[in-house]
């Protein structure tokens, strides 16, 4: 009788690999899977919200490789070797946590589902132009829904952290 050799077995699912909010990362996880799903249940990343799971509300916004995206429409195949951040990474970078102290100081938060979304949108446009105006500043938000504030207060939050900034980059205190 031959003797069965000892072998573990293969993972269900290859590895994929990336840096999230600057260290590396690695799940085996189905390449179809979303990058949401991977960031929440795999990596427990719960920053990240799921609004709608369609690419039409922006709760699950994070930047991959610099550009900001829907993670609900991102297979974690497509990330592989990316750099990804999270809400949970903003606090890494001092200029995008003025914005996250002008949402709460303004009201900008309310149920906190758009919030983290709202923060990535308005992240990308700080790091653009932060001489932005109203209607600048709505259109950098359109892609993102909210269904608490009527957006006043998520706009004002951001006007207010634009001035910070720029009053910051002047030599003074934000």
């Amino acid at each position: 009788m031959a003797h069965a050799e000892s072998v573990a077995p293969a993972p269900a699912h290859p590895e994929v690999a990336f840096v999230v909010n600057g260290a590396p990362a690695a799940v085996h996880a189905h390449p179809m899977s979303r990058l949401l799903d991977v960031l929440r249940e795999d990596l427990h990343l719960f920053g990240t919200k799921e609004g709608c799971g369609e690419g039409e509300c922006g709760a699950c916004s994070v930047f991959v490789d610099g550009v900001l995206v829907n993670s609900c429409l991102v297979p974690v195949c497509q990330v592989a070797g990316a750099r990804i951040e999270t809400i949970e990474g903003m606090s890494a970078h001092p200029r995008l946590r003025v914005l996250q102290e002008a949402f709460v100081r303004d009201g900008g938060a309310q149920c906190g589902i758009c919030t983290p979304g709202m923060l990535m949108a308005a992240a990308a446009l700080v790091q653009v132009d932060t001489d932005a105006d109203e209607a600048t500043i709505r259109t950098a938000l359109a892609g993102n829904l909210c269904r608490c504030t009527g957006y006043v207060r998520i706009v004002d939050a951001v006007v207010h952290a634009l001035a910070e900034l720029r009053a910051a980059d002047a030599g003074g205190t934000p």
